[in-house]
């Protein structure tokens, strides 16, 4: 059903054709800056703005913006650089963004890595509206036309159809690519893992809960965890284990650091880091859970916790357990949290009055990390790749760094690592150059995917996930399809080079710092050959 109101400037009826020159599907924010920076594109080279459409499973009327609005990620993954190597070439903490991101932080009032999903959507909305994209909410693809190796239209269940010359997916299963016949493996299929995926989360906000109440509960909890003479709190601590002394022992080993200090909460800017398992272990053994992901299907985890106007803690820590074909079908569902997530909360809910929150308000969809990857693009991108620095520095688009984060770990990969001969699967942090060809497709020449299902293979998507990596895909995504657009081509012929002499001329090019780690960069190559990383073309 298609919503009318003040979010749809498009009124469409059934079996109407409607013509555009750019479709977007999805509204991831990527997905957004795609369309907009499209549009501004080809504004500055021709003075009036093109037809473009951006649909979206999501309803707009709770937010524009994916899971980062919808799904309440508030608390932002940012681009993360070695301070030595930010001190030596006198870069800011996180780097230099993509010009488009900068822009969205500076309009939503971002002080470090904390956003109102209200404001986030506010000002997207106002992007859409400035570059005169129309947007569509709760739309479903019920087939797409093609026409040798183009896509040409989509027709949606309520039987309108949208026609335009170039297309961009944003969703995070690719679902646009997967409806035009592009092959999309499942999970971590490239590690022989095709059922394994990371964990999904269903974020929530709690009220009434003040930092110094939450920071005195964890002190207490610590305090009590690492006192072997108070029996309660170590039968706690038993029950979140399991009974299983080797957890009970690296719970609370977890709970100092190197130097015996108790790992307290850290309180940032506009976020709260919380670094040791003390609030996990309590909520686990009030649920009777055994803190772990897949023996529990679901987890308590250190969270992240963004620091919201109002009194609000927006909470990035319950993980939920679910295979590639689960994640699949939440993300056709319109990333809709399940009945057991949903009963999960109210536990959750329980649990955080009885430490001070007045409230607790889960968000509207979930946060899945990822649904699989295309296959068929123009140049894949590996682990190996990454930590190589990713593209050439002479047509690179930006820089970028964030760890190979696989939070609640891939099911099954240490026993083929052990089994192939490597006996750890952690690598260091990739600080890689930005460029989009991994996000074509050469099947279907004028389609685009940029997000987690894009062309990464091994242990790209890892890292290659983050929102922030993707802005800058995004933003070059939609340089490259107003550069098609003027010029009859298809996406999947534009190049890097393109995009960056028009970066460059627009002065929104930033800094490019991409670092070889060499020795590692071989490690991993080795890594992901031995575990079965066979890229289909």
């Amino acid at each position: 059903m298609i919503n009318i109101g003040s979010l749809l400037r498009v009124q469409s009826s059934p079996s109407v054709v409607r013509t555009y020159d750019i479709i977007g599907f999805g509204d991831e924010v990527p997905g957004v800056f795609a369309v907009v920076a499209a549009a501004r594109e080809y504004r500055r080279r021709t003075n009036r703005y093109p037809r473009v459409l951006l649909l979206s499973k999501g309803n707009l009327q709770q937010g524009i913006g994916g899971h980062l609005i919808r799904g309440g990620l508030a608390c932002l993954d940012r681009s993360q650089v070695e301070k030595s190597l930010r001190d030596s070439l006198g870069l800011d903490t996180f780097g230099d963004p993509p010009a488009i991101y900068k822009e969205f932080l500076q309009k939503t009032g971002v002080r470090a890595v904390s956003l109102d999903p209200a404001k986030g959507s506010a000002v997207l909305r106002q992007m859409l509206t400035e570059a005169k994209i129309d947007f569509i909410s709760n739309v479903g693809i019920k087939f797409v036309d093609k026409q040798a190796d183009r896509l040409v239209s989509i027709t949606t269940f309520t039987g309108e159809t949208f026609t335009a010359k170039q297309f961009i997916d944003a969703t995070v299963n690719a679902e646009l690519a997967q409806a035009a016949g592009v092959r999309k493996l499942k999970g971590f299929e490239t590690f022989g893992l095709p059922e394994s995926e990371l964990a999904v989360t269903l974020v929530f906000e709690t009220q009434g809960l003040t930092i110094t109440e939450l920071r005195n509960f964890e002190l207490q909890l610590l305090k009590r965890f690492t006192n072997f003479a108070d029996i309660e709190a170590q039968k706690w601590l038993w029950t979140a284990a399991g009974n299983n002394d080797l957890l009970v022992q690296q719970l609370r080993k977890d709970m100092v650091d190197a130097q015996g200090n108790l790992k307290t909460l850290w309180v940032g800017t506009d976020d709260i880091v919380v670094r040791s398992p003390a609030l996990s272990v309590a909520y686990h053994s009030f649920r009777n859970l055994k803190f772990s992901l897949y023996e529990s299907g679901r987890l308590f985890d250190k969270a992240n916790i963004a620091i919201l106007p109002g009194g609000r803690l927006s909470w990035n820590s319950l993980l939920f357990a679910v295979n590639a074909s689960t994640a699949e079908a939440l993300a056709r569902g319109g990333a809709k949290p399940s009945l057991p997530m949903l009963s999960e909360m109210n536990y959750l809910e329980k649990w955080f009055k009885s430490i001070g929150a007045s409230d607790l308000i889960p968000a509207s969809e979930l946060y899945i990390r990822h649904a699989g990857n295309v296959t068929g693009v123009v140049q894949p991108l590996d682990g190996a790749d990454m930590l190589m620095s990713g593209v050439p520095s002479n047509e690179a688009l930006g820089t970028f760094g964030y760890h190979f984060d696989v939070r609640g770990g891939i099911k099954g990969i240490a026993d083929r690592a052990y089994a192939n001969g490597f006996s750890q699967v952690s690598f260091p942090l990739p600080v890689y150059n930005v460029g989009f060809q991994h996000a074509l497709i050469k099947s279907v020449r004028n389609l685009a995917v940029v997000s987690p299902g894009s062309g990464f293979t091994g242990m790209a998507p890892a890292s290659g996930r983050i929102v922030e990596y993707n802005s800058g895909v995004g933003q070059a995504l939609g340089i490259a399809a107003a550069i098609a657009l003027l010029r009859n081509r298809n996406l999947a012929d534009v190049t890097n080079r393109e995009v960056r002499q028009v970066l460059g001329d627009t002065k929104r090019l930033p800094r490019i710092f991409g670092i070889p780690k060499i020795a590692e960069a071989s490690r991993l190559g080795e890594f992901e050959s031995a575990l079965g990383n066979v890229f289909v073309a």
